[in-house]
């Protein structure tokens, strides 16, 4: 065992039961981040803009389209 991980056991022994499984839960977390999937960041990198927001588009209520509005310019510039 190296010098580290000695240091490392006895620092942990002299802690409570509950401060010893934050310090585990803590390491589990450490472990299974570092070994999650990328598979999500890839897929969504390969997507253009607009796959990604297909599901939202024509989700609210409104015209589709701004300027179908007369009032859209009204005003504009003055």
């Amino acid at each position: 065992m190296s010098h580290l991980c000695e240091q490392i056991l006895q620092t942990v022994e002299a802690l409570s039961a509950e401060e010893q499984q934050q310090v585990l839960d803590f390491v589990e977390f450490l472990r299974a981040k570092r070994h999650k999937p990328r598979t999500m960041e890839s897929e969504m990198a390969s997507q253009s803009f607009f796959e990604v927001a297909q599901a939202a588009i024509g989700a609210g209520e409104g015209p589709g389209d701004l300027s179908t509005n007369p009032d859209y310019m009204h005003g504009y510039g003055q």
